[in-house]
């Protein structure tokens, strides 16, 4: 038998026995079946930190535009001189050629119905639109608005894939923006940016401007395209660029979705914009302490004239929009409809710096020379 000294040294011993060989052993194993599963578990997808899925959301909708007319050639003056008379009604030919332009557009309603930019289309003789899918379709003008240089135009079909339309006051400057056109004519291209600036104005010769400007590529072609969020929904029909070189500069505008969509409404229920017009040339006060905005001059027998105003006075609110400058105001005046009254607050400074309000009857903006 054991002692007790025998009993302690055989249990310690037993005790390393299985240390060694059966715990060891067993702990090694767990640790490689662990990295066995670790490893030979199917990996998770990459996530995707693009914009993909705003594109393939709006791209169906975006269109290319092609354009042509029939233009009269120009007569060289040197035709003017006797000598060479002969020579030049030898080889001029019928004195016609044809002329081609390229843009894009957006679908807005599933039969038919696209934006586009009024510059894009004006006076073409033919508008073939070409689709995502490949097929293409001859359009017809529906109407255009020169002032904010949109145009909508039809195509045949009730199945067209619509742009879902996004809330363009609601967007902020540094969202990302994304444009998708058809630039230089090489088909639909996406190009990326943000958001630079709202409200732009004074950036073509329109009243009217309220353009959003972006970073996003925008080049010849693009015009009528759309530029949407990141989300796919349109914010804005990309129109124009500021350029030195005629390519894109990092200075796109376009016309908020809100405007479009109010402009596309009119022509596709009238044909036309129709504006209220109330016949004043407006400059804005010189910061005196004045308020408000000065009259220039008064259309005779016009809405204004009519009313009483006057060169001189100062417009200080319509329908108590106040005056902060003349885009809000121009703005403000053409929403009214012709033949409704609208109240104009006006400051006469050979009255005491009184303000009086006057009620005129709004008269319809005639359409700009061409």
């Amino acid at each position: 038998m054991l002692g007790s000294s025998g009993w302690t040294g055989y249990t310690a011993a037993m005790a390393s026995f299985s240390a060694r060989y059966v715990l060891l052993p067993a702990l090694v194993g767990l640790a490689l079946g662990a990295l066995y599963l670790l490893y030979s578990a199917p990996s998770e997808p990459a996530v995707n930190t693009g914009y993909s899925a705003a594109v393939s959301k709006a791209a169906p909708s975006v269109v290319n535009i092609y354009t042509s007319k029939v233009v009269e050639q120009r007569v060289s003056p040197i035709c003017q001189l006797p000598r060479f008379r002969d020579l030049c009604e030898m080889y001029k030919g019928n004195g016609r050629r044809m002329q081609s332009s390229l843009g894009s557009g957006v679908v807005i309603s599933a039969d038919g119905y696209i934006l586009t930019n009024n510059h894009v289309i004006n006076d073409a003789d033919e508008i073939l639109v070409a689709f995502m899918d490949g097929h293409t379709e001859t359009a017809q003008v529906v109407g255009a608005d020169p002032e904010t240089d949109l145009a909508v135009i039809r195509v045949p079909g009730d199945q067209h894939v619509p742009i879902t339309v996004g809330d363009s006051d609601a967007v902020s400057v540094g969202d990302i923006a994304l444009a998708i056109g058809n630039p230089f004519g090489f088909g639909q291209t996406v190009s990326m940016g943000i958001i630079s600036a709202k409200g732009r104005a004074g950036i073509s010769a329109s009243p009217y401007d309220d353009f959003i400007q972006t970073d996003a590529a925008i080049n010849p072609g693009n015009s009528g395209g759309a530029l949407i969020d990141t989300q796919g929904r349109l914010i804005g029909i990309n129109t124009l660029i500021f350029s030195r070189s005629g390519g894109s500069e990092g200075i796109g505008f376009a016309i908020p979705s809100h405007l479009a969509g109010s402009i596309l409404e009119q022509i596709a229920q009238n044909g036309q914009v129709v504006r209220g017009w109330l016949g004043v040339e407006l400059e804005n006060v010189p910061a005196t302490g004045a308020v408000g905005l000065r009259v220039l001059s008064v259309v005779r027998g016009g809405p204004a004239h009519r009313a009483g105003i006057r060169n001189g006075d100062v417009l200080t609110a319509i329908n108590d929009t106040p005056a902060i400058n003349s885009r809000v105001i121009t703005q403000a005046i053409s929403e009214v409809a012709p033949g409704d009254t609208l109240a104009a607050d006006v400051l006469r400074p050979s009255a005491g710096q009184q303000v009086q309000t006057l009620e005129l009857t709004a008269g319809q903006r005639p359409a700009p020379a061409s």
